[in-house]
């Protein structure tokens, strides 16, 4: 069923009301709504080319132009079709692109049995489907998105963009769980500070429980023995290497106390995202070790490697926990933070620091896009909130 655009060009100088109305469609794609903009916005969107990505839509999802156009000044006519045009291939303002009904991302022991099942089995889709890139040695399309990871490690670590490449990494992830392997729910995320406290373990976490959860830590580490990803091997890893093998965990209890709710407050009371980003990701920025490292070595085995770690699926929600804080954070003071990015470009010299129109590499999995476009999680192409 093709999409609908109505509009009202109004002939006096006020603002020109242009509504976007969409049929009934799944949760999370992108829907429009009413706004106004005045007829200098308009000729601004026009001859400046904005663009706001709708690379992400299929084909038969993005808009078909319809304009019905009431009394107005002839002049108006051309500039309106020029920027119902724009709107068609995506080169409109991100003041007009709000989410119909974005996912919700949930805690994974908030969901029902069945709603982890159905995740877990969509992981499995993915390690089972053909690979589409063309990285040496992939396998299935789980593969595709760890040897990005691997690929560009050193370029989205220790960086400005490390959250915002991360951000669009696992929603693209999640897309394609719902697209290829017929997932209907949102990305989870798995709250370790929850597993913190006296008599409680990370091993004993629901994440970890064989049935219901990704397998657990076999003892003194080594293959993972139990829950749904037992029997797969992965293609890359420890590192940067082609390697057949199965997955690994090996628990380091050590960490356990660098990720408590004191350590997320800690990190969530920085005033600039420059301090946040640092405190969030840790060594060798910081002296010792912070969230985004213990979470990762705390499980051990490919979890424990920067660049091959997308090979445990728990990586995917160990970084929705990561987003989640950064949203927090955003969250706090929304105006002055949604867009605030800041840090160097590089690892090594010559530096230059991130800005908003620093485009976000992914390869062939997803469009370039740049910062811009997720730093607000409530607005295309990313369309989700945390619950």
């Amino acid at each position: 069923m093709p999409t609908t655009f109505l509009a009202r060009l109004y002939a006096d100088p006020s603002p020109i009301m242009i509504t976007f109305l969409y049929p009934a469609r799944p949760r999370s794609d992108v829907g429009f709504e009413s706004q106004a903009f005045s007829i200098e916005e308009i000729k601004k969107f026009v001859l400046d080319g904005q663009k706001e990505s709708l690379g992400d839509l299929r084909e038969d999802e993005k808009p078909v132009m319809i304009p019905l156009v009431a009394s107005f000044k002839a002049a108006f006519l051309v500039l309106f079709t020029v920027a119902c045009i724009l709107v068609q291939s995506g080169r409109m303002s991100n003041r007009v692109l709000r989410c119909y009904e974005p996912l919700e991302r949930r805690e994974w022991r908030n969901l029902t049995s069945y709603q982890q099942r159905q995740y877990t089995d969509a992981v499995k889709c993915m390690q089972c489907l053909p690979a589409t890139t063309s990285f040496k040695a992939v396998n299935t399309r789980f593969d595709d998105f760890q040897a990005l990871h691997i690929n560009l490690a050193p370029e989205i670590h220790l960086v400005g963009h490390f959250l915002p490449w991360h951000r669009r990494f696992i929603a693209t992830f999640e897309k394609a769980l719902r697209r290829e392997c017929g997932y209907e729910g949102a990305l989870p995320y798995w709250d370790w500070t929850l597993d913190y406290g006296r008599n409680k373990s990370i091993t004993t976490s629901p994440i970890f429980d064989p049935l219901t959860g990704f397998g657990g830590f076999p003892k003194g580490g080594g293959c993972v023995t139990d829950g749904p990803f037992a029997s797969y091997n992965l293609s890359f890893g420890p590192g940067p290497v082609i390697n057949n093998h199965c997955l690994t965990r090996s628990y380091n209890k050590t960490l356990a106390p660098y990720l408590t709710p004191a350590q997320v407050a800690n990190t969530t009371k920085q005033p600039t995202f420059e301090l946040f980003r640092i405190e969030l990701e840790g060594r060798p920025f910081t002296e010792t070790i912070k969230i985004h490292d213990a979470g990762h070595r705390i499980v051990g085995g490919e979890m424990q490697d920067d660049s091959s770690s997308p090979g445990d699926p728990v990586f995917y929600l160990h970084h929705a926990n990561l987003d989640r804080i950064w949203w927090i954070w955003q969250k706090a003071d929304a105006i002055r933070r949604v867009y605030e990015i800041s840090g160097r470009s590089t690892v090594d010299p010559p530096y230059r620091n991130v800005t908003l129109d620093f485009r976000l590499k992914m390869g062939t999995l997803a469009e370039l896009v740049p910062i811009r476009d997720v730093m607000d999680t409530s607005r295309a192409p990313l369309c989700y909130t945390y619950i």
